[in-house]
């Protein structure tokens, strides 16, 4: 195992995934790029790189079973292992859907990449995880997927969104999972909210930049040993469920 710390950020060719990868690269570490688009990966690769990160490219499909097991085994080839797992890589299915009019097509993509894609991106690294001396899984949600404030009267989460918002509860409820399984281990396991970051997942109408919704995601990366495992968080603190 290399004596850097060795992250990977999925989804990181853009948006937040790129500015996550920025700000773990900024710290000296060594950032693996998933993504599934060829060009723009390299393209941030490239530009990482040009920024003094030590970036290298990772193809990357969560929805597939031979993209992650491949990409496990060429983190492993490359940096000899993993300390850092940032499941950044998300769908929304389109940005307001009410439930009567899903497709149910659409609710099985968007659960296949936001959730399942999570767990399957996180048990391919596990084995690598398992022998760092300081392993943290940062898995990214969303106030959207709070079902307290979505039932707040007045609370602002949005329109309606029968496939993504729910992805992100079904995110967060897997994530506690892991942590009761993990309990055991020195694997931290927190979920991470940006806030309303402008990114082309809501056609860059949010208020905050890519590099302020990274932020929460370096912090969670960068945890003490003795920091919280199995919580949601935002810049201001814990989220309610």
């Amino acid at each position: 195992m290399s004596e850097r710390t060795i992250a990977l950020v999925t989804g990181a060719n853009k948006g937040i995934g790129y500015e996550i990868a920025a700000g773990l690269g900024a710290l000296g570490w060594q950032v693996g790029v998933g993504a599934r688009d060829e060009v723009r990966r390299a393209d941030a690769v490239a530009k990482l790189r040009a920024g003094g990160a030590d970036a290298f490219g990772v193809p990357l499909d969560v929805t597939d079973d031979a993209s992650v097991a491949a990409a496990a085994a060429l983190i492993e080839e490359h940096a000899g292992g993993l300390d850092v797992l940032v499941n950044n890589a998300a769908i929304t299915g389109g940005r307001v859907m009410t439930p009567t009019t899903a497709d149910p097509a659409t609710m099985r993509e968007v659960v296949e990449t936001n959730v399942i894609g999570v767990m399957r991106v996180t048990n391919a690294m596990l084995p690598m995880l398992r022998r760092s001396a300081a392993p943290r899984i940062v898995n990214m949600s969303s106030t959207v997927g709070s079902l307290t404030l979505q039932t707040t009267p007045g609370a602002e989460t949005g329109p309606i969104a029968a496939a993504y918002s729910p992805s992100k509860t079904f995110l967060n409820a897997v994530t506690v999972q892991y942590a009761k399984e993990l309990a055991d281990t020195n694997i931290l396991i927190n979920l991470a909210c940006p806030g309303y970051t402008a990114t082309d997942l809501n056609g860059f109408r949010g208020v905050r930049t890519p590099a302020q919704g990274a932020a929460i995601a370096i912090h969670l990366a960068t945890l003490p040993d003795d920091g919280p495992t199995g919580g949601f968080f935002d810049d201001a603190g814990r989220i309610a469920w």
